[in-house]
C-alpha cells in the first residue's frame, strides 16, 4: 500500500497542471475583460462596457477602414457604438484562442474574433484578432488600448447604412441618456452665461416647468415654450452673476428620458442687491434633446428674501 501511495505521489507531482489552473488571478480578470467586451457590445450594455476601458484610450482599426489610430474617451468610443450596433437585427462578437501576459500592473492580451452583422436579409462577417493592452487601476484592470487585424470578410459593408438609419430613428438608451445630461447641463450653463439663445432653444414646443413650493402669489407651473421664454427674459438684467453647475450631480433614472439632478445655486440679484444661495433639486423629462418637464424643487423662503418678496 505504501508503495501505491508513492508511486501515486509521484505521479501528481510530475503531470503539469492544466493551464486553466495554473494561469493567475489577473490573467483570469484580463481574460474576463476580453471576453466581455464582445458580450456587452452585443447587449447593447454601454455603460457597462464604458467602465472597461481607461480615461483615454488608443483605438487602431487601420486595418479594417485604412484610418490613423485616435485617441478616445470611453464616452465617445461609446457614443460611436451606440450610434450603429443596435440598428442591427443582431450582431454576434464569437472569440476564441484568448491570451493573456501580466506583468505587474501592466497586461496585454490578444484574441481571434469572428464578428458577424445581421440587418433585413444582408450579412457582414469579418474574422481577425484583437489585441489589448490594459494597466491596473485602483486594483481594477482597464483597456489601454484595442487594435484589430482583419484576416478576412465576407458579405457586403453595405450593411452599415441601414443599421445607421435604424438604430438614429430608435437611440439606444445609452444615447438618450446622454442627451438628457446635454439638455440639463445646456440649460444651467446657458443661466450661468446669461446666454438666453441657448436657454430658450433647449425647451420643447409644449414644455411645463412646476415649481411645488414655490412662494405664494407666483404661479407654480408655466406650460408652453412661448410662456417659458417670457418667464426668463429679464434674467441677464436680474442676475449681476450666477453660479449652478459647479457642483452639479445628475442621477440617472430608469427612463433613459429621465434625470434627477441636485445642484447649488448662486445669483448675484441685481434689483435687491442680495445674494440669492439655494439648494435645488430638479426632475426632468427630455424628449429629443429637448426638456419636455422641470419639476423644481427649493426652499421658498431663500427665495422671497433674496428677491424682497411680501411674506
Amino acid at each position: 500500500m505504501k508503495s501505491l501511495l508513492g508511486a501515486l505521489t509521484m505521479t501528481l507531482a510530475l503531470t503539469p497542471l492544466p493551464q486553466a489552473l495554473a494561469e493567475t488571478a489577473d490573467e483570469a480578470a484580463v481574460k474576463t475583460i476580453v471576453e466581455s467586451v464582445g458580450v456587452f457590445a452585443d447587449r447593447h450594455e454601454f455603460s457597462a462596457l464604458e467602465k472597461l476601458y481607461a480615461d483615454e484610450v488608443l483605438i487602431d482599426y487601420s486595418s479594417l477602414n485604412g484610418e490613423a489610430p485616435e485617441i478616445k474617451s470611453p464616452q465617445s468610443l461609446m457614443t460611436e457604438w451606440a450610434s450603429v450596433l443596435p440598428g442591427f437585427d443582431r450582431t454576434r462578437h464569437a472569440l476564441s484562442s484568448i491570451r493573456s501576459t501580466v506583468d505587474g500592473a501592466s497586461a496585454t492580451a490578444t484574441a481571434d474574433v469572428s464578428a458577424g452583422h445581421w440587418i433585413n436579409a444582408s450579412h457582414w462577417q469579418v474574422d481577425g484578432t484583437y489585441t489589448y493592452a490594459l494597466r491596473k487601476v485602483s486594483d481594477q484592470w482597464k483597456i489601454t488600448s484595442m487594435t484589430f487585424t482583419v484576416t478576412g470578410e465576407e458579405g457586403s459593408r453595405d450593411v452599415f447604412g441601414p443599421a445607421i438609419e435604424a438604430a438614429t430613428a430608435q437611440p439606444a438608451d445609452y444615447i438618450l441618456r446622454q442627451q438628457t445630461r446635454a439638455a440639463i447641463r445646456q440649460f444651467l450653463e446657458g443661466l450661468e452665461e446669461k446666454d438666453m439663445s441657448k436657454v430658450n432653444s433647449v425647451w420643447a414646443e409644449d414644455a411645463v416647468q412646476h415649481m411645488p413650493y414655490v412662494p405664494e402669489g407666483l404661479p407654480d407651473r408655466v406650460v408652453g415654450r412661448d410662456a417659458l421664454v417670457a418667464q426668463y427674459e429679464n434674467w441677464p438684467e436680474t442676475a449681476a452673476s450666477a453660479r449652478f453647475t459647479e457642483d452639479l450631480v445628475i442621477y440617472p433614472l430608469q427612463d433613459p428620458q429621465m434625470a434627477y439632478a441636485e445642484f447649488q445655486g448662486e445669483v448675484e440679484v441685481v434689483p435687491t442687491g442680495k445674494t440669492y444661495r439655494q439648494t435645488y433639486g430638479g426632475l426632468f423629462h427630455v424628449e429629443g434633446g429637448k426638456i419636455a418637464l422641470y419639476r423644481e424643487y427649493f426652499d421658498p423662503r431663500l427665495f422671497a428674501d433674496a428677491f424682497a418678496l411680501s411674506q
